[in-house]
Parts: structure tokens; C-alpha cells; sequence
């Protein structure tokens, strides 16, 4: 074998090994999710939703986010909070400002004691979450 030949294989391995190395350590998008387990918990949530409860509302808001969450942790999106996650997974969402829009409902719902919604937006929110939660895959 000539040493050009052998150089060429050489570069070849490397560059692959690199590749491969690059890929294991971006995170995101590798890891298969328990379809079943997410789509049987999807149907608790949508469900749980009464048009005259406030409250089943802001829970199955709150219950879908923590859902999508664990879908991104469990696909490898790395980020210490959800909000890093998301952005990690900007990407694999056919369009992530619905998904953001619901997770920021989902905050105000959390964080503010005033805060309340009706059963149209939280119609809107949960399709949000359940498109982003197909487009990673998880149901």
C-alpha cells in the first residue's frame, strides 16, 4: 500500500472519528421515547380538560408542559432549565413559537396568583404542546 493510500485512510478515520464524536456530544434527537407510555399520559391530559373548570384547565396546561419537559430530558436536549431545552430544541418543531407561547402560558399559570384561562386558549395550548411532542416523537 502506498503511503499516500495510507494517509488518505488515515484523515479518513479521523475525520469519522471526529464526526461521531461531535454528534454523541451535541445531545438531542438520538434517544427513543415510550410512545405508549407518552400517548397514554397525552389522553389523561386532554381528558382531564372540563369547558367550565378553570382549574382542570390550568392543570392539564401545567400536566403538558411537565410532559414535553420530560420528553426533552429523556431525548438528550441538554439545559439546566426547560427553557435551555427548548432552545436546544428549537429545531425539531415544525413551528416552536406555538410551543413557546404554551410553555409561557404555562409559566404565567405557575408563577402569577392572579392569572387565569379560558377554555379556548387552553384548547390552543394543549395543541401546541401535543404538536411538539409529535414533532420529538414522543407520541
Amino acid at each position: 500500500m502506498s503511503i499516500a493510500v495510507m494517509i488518505i485512510f488515515v484523515v479518513v478515520l479521523l475525520l469519522g472519528g471526529c464526526l461521531l464524536f461531535f454528534i454523541s456530544m451535541r445531545g438531542g434527537g438520538r434517544s427513543t421515547l415510550n410512545v405508549e407510555k407518552y400517548r397514554s399520559q397525552w389522553l389523561a391530559i386532554e381528558q382531564s380538560v372540563e369547558k367550565n373548570n378553570q382549574s382542570s384547565c390550568q392543570l392539564a396546561i401545567l400536566n403538558a408542559d411537565k410532559l414535553l419537559d420530560r420528553a426533552l430530558r429523556e431525548r438528550g436536549f441538554r439545559g439546566q432549565t426547560m427553557g435551555e431545552r427548548m432552545k436546544s430544541a428549537q429545531n425539531s418543531w415544525k413551528n416552536a413559537n406555538h410551543v413557546w407561547t404554551a410553555h409561557k402560558l404555562r409559566n404565567r399559570l405557575a408563577h402569577e396568583t392572579d392569572a387565569s384561562v379560558s377554555h379556548d386558549i387552553t384548547i390552543r395550548a394543549l395543541q401546541a404542546f401535543k404538536q411538539g411532542l409529535r414533532d420529538m416523537g414522543a407520541i
